[in-house]
């Protein structure tokens, strides 16, 4: 992709939500083979689970509760790149955007190659840190933490087509990983 290019992901009837990131550093090993520095897949091309931290994470659950679709970006995985994950029709307009670089200014500790680490991954039970409020101070409306739910959840009817973007430079795939709840 190039920096600006939006993606679209064709969802089958009945699915009940996804998670999508980019991977970065990626290096091919093979007909099925891709090593990547974020976002890796146990070195797979095609992921049948969720990709190695850090990666920044646009998450929905399609048609839920009241025929909702509930949609956001989290960065309790940590943050690889900048994305927007936005609405395109049935009146819903707002939606999540992470258009900051995190990456220029990530804390010591939580550096690493080509990605910022969230000091909560892998903890369910982790809240407001000084740590998470670098990543909700410049994202707002992407997740910080597990339950941070108030200014990060976003709803539109059922029905609702979506449009990703990243502005980032060149060199990176989207993968989506698909679950039936």
């Amino acid at each position: 992709m190039n920096p600006g290019d939006t993606w679209t992901v064709m969802v089958n009837a009945g699915q009940a939500g996804g998670r999508i990131w980019a991977r970065t550093g990626c290096t091919s090993t093979g007909p099925n083979g891709l090593t990547c520095t974020t976002g890796d897949c146990g070195g797979v091309l095609q992921c049948t689970g969720y990709g190695k931290p850090p990666n920044t994470l646009a998450e929905y659950t399609l048609n839920g509760f009241s025929n909702l679709d509930y949609f956001d970006i989290s960065l309790v995985d940590g943050f690889n790149v900048p994305l927007s994950f936005l609405p395109t029709n049935n009146g819903c307009t707002v939606g999540p955007t992470c258009s900051a670089d995190l990456n220029a200014n990530c804390p010591a500790e939580l550096k690493t190659d080509q990605g910022c680490n969230n000091p909560c991954t892998g903890n369910p039970n982790c809240g407001p840190t000084d740590l998470t409020r670098y990543f909700k101070n410049l994202c707002p409306t992407a997740y910080s933490y597990s339950k941070d739910d108030a200014t990060s959840t976003f709803t539109c009817p059922g029905g609702t087509d979506y449009m990703g973007k990243s502005a980032v430079l060149k060199g990176f795939t989207f993968v989506m990983y698909v679950y039936d709840e």
